[in-house]
């Protein structure tokens, strides 16, 4: 654990070094959504109505923007090698290191959900489960997104590929997170949608580290 430990926090303070990393995600979240009122009506009922699919949408962009950087910045200063000759098992490392990139830019998406949900004209009970949604949804796309960038992480000029890998990959999480808002809004249960999430996270938290792992090593060799 003092391992784990030590990698999130080495992370967590590159990332308020170069605090771009942070704001980067929040910005470009809050400016399209910002902008979909101006390009489609600012009525409410219409923000109401496109509202899930738009929040949905614009985190798991937000969260794709910032992939590439959870193991680049280790494979250029060469610092990845030493985690694959490290005694300390490379599954447990790798956790470490979509937790950090969780905290980074999942958590702060979560904690701007309710001003989400002010700008779509969502009620108190809407944002609530919005908010859920996200966090039970948004350490998935970390998880099943650590995959993709072990994969892509030896290559130049990743980016496009990553996102053709993982993209398929983030459809059921965008589905059920989507479809639990719309629920709750036409006054339908939506614990079923939320438990599937819950579901993706679990099996995602068990396998997704050990996929990971085991691509940097193919990636690396």
């Amino acid at each position: 654990m003092r391992a784990f430990v030590a990698v999130t926090r080495r992370d967590l303070l590159l990332a308020v070094r170069r605090r771009s990393e942070i704001a980067n995600p929040l910005l470009f979240m809050l400016i399209v959504i910002s902008l979909f009122p101006l390009g489609i009506s600012p009525a409410p009922e219409t923000l109401r109505l496109i509202a899930p699919g738009i929040i949905w949408v614009v985190a798991l962009l937000s969260v794709l923007l910032t992939l590439e950087s959870m193991f680049r910045a280790d494979f250029d200063d060469g610092s990845l090698e030493q985690m694959l000759v490290s005694p300390h098992p490379l599954a447990l490392l790798v956790t470490a290191k979509i937790a950090a990139h969780w905290l980074v830019t999942g958590l702060p998406l979560l904690l701007v959900s309710p001003l989400l949900g002010a700008l779509t004209h969502l009620n108190a009970a809407t944002t609530v489960v919005l908010a859920a949604s996200l966090a039970l949804g948004t350490p998935v796309l970390s998880f099943v997104g650590a995959i993709g960038v072990a994969l892509t992480v030896g290559l130049r000029r990743g980016g496009a590929l990553l996102s053709l890998l993982v993209l398929p990959l983030y459809i059921p999480t965008l589905i059920f997170g989507a479809n639990a808002v719309s629920a709750v809004m036409d006054g339908l249960p939506y614990h079923g949608q939320l438990m599937m999430l819950g579901a993706f996270l679990l099996f995602s938290l068990a396998l997704a580290p050990l996929a990971a792992a085991a691509a940097l090593r193919i990636s690396m060799n």
